[in-house]
């Protein structure tokens, strides 16, 4: 699989499991399978549900900021990347 730097980890809010993704280049969707890649970090997981200020939305676009639910911890400064076939 290839992968596409897409952004980085803003804040983990421990208790819901959510991370805040600043979304730097290209875009996210509901779907797509995303790695997370830190000094502690690496793993991947599919987007099940994204929201942008508490709403829902289906995709995010560089520079807005988006949470989305993840199944371990990560850190802030991880690199999120897009995984294409």
């Amino acid at each position: 699989m290839k992968e596409e730097m897409v952004g980085e980890v803003v804040k983990f809010f421990v208790k819901p499991g959510v991370a805040a993704i600043k979304i730097t280049a290209g875009q996210l969707k509901v779907g797509d399978i995303v790695r997370f890649k830190g000094h502690t970090t690496d793993f991947q997981d599919e987007i099940k549900s994204m929201q942008i200020d508490n709403t829902p939305v289906e995709k995010a676009e560089a520079g807005q900021l988006i949470g989305i639910k993840v199944k371990d911890r990560v850190r802030e400064n991880d690199s999120v990347f897009k995984l294409t076939e």
